[in-house]
């Protein structure tokens, strides 16, 4: 959808409309009898699955904080990442939908609209900015919204 579009919602800041979609809000989750301060320090820290980095991530102080550790190359990132990492961001995002009724009803009060991250930071998990991104996470809230309404 363009920028034109009325029925599409476009997040990236906390601290903005919609913002309760991003990995950064501070949300706490629960998964496999962790919990996680974000769902970005979940995301982050299952590059490092079964390592020390893995509970070093989960501990570390802002969601800013796990996105660079979770980011730096000299730590061993798991080799099957690139295989796994959209369904390890589908499991962050329906835990932290299904564990805030804030965000359930959030989700659920978009509608049919198209759920875009809007930032020229990432051209895999937002837009690009300019639409020409992949917007993985605004595909996965729609997959989760639909999920749930079908239940």
């Amino acid at each position: 959808m363009t920028d034109q579009s009325q029925n599409a919602v476009k997040f990236y800041s906390t601290r903005k409309p919609w913002g309760h979609f991003s990995n950064f809000s501070l949300h706490p989750i629960e998964i496999d009898g962790k919990v996680w301060p974000t769902s970005e320090h979940y995301f982050q820290a299952m590059k490092f699955a079964g390592t020390e980095h893995e509970e070093a991530v989960r501990l570390t102080e802002t969601p800013g904080d796990a996105a660079r550790m979770g980011r730096d190359r000299s730590l061993p990132l798991r080799p099957d990442w690139e295989e796994v990492k959209d369904d390890v961001m589908r499991v962050a995002v329906e835990a932290k939908v299904r564990q805030h009724a804030d965000i359930m009803a959030l989700l659920l009060a978009t509608g049919d609209a198209e759920l875009i991250e809007h930032t020229t930071n990432d051209s895999y998990w937002g837009d690009g900015g300019d639409g020409s991104g992949k917007n993985m996470l605004g595909t996965v809230l729609m997959e989760v919204r639909k999920k749930i309404r079908a239940e």
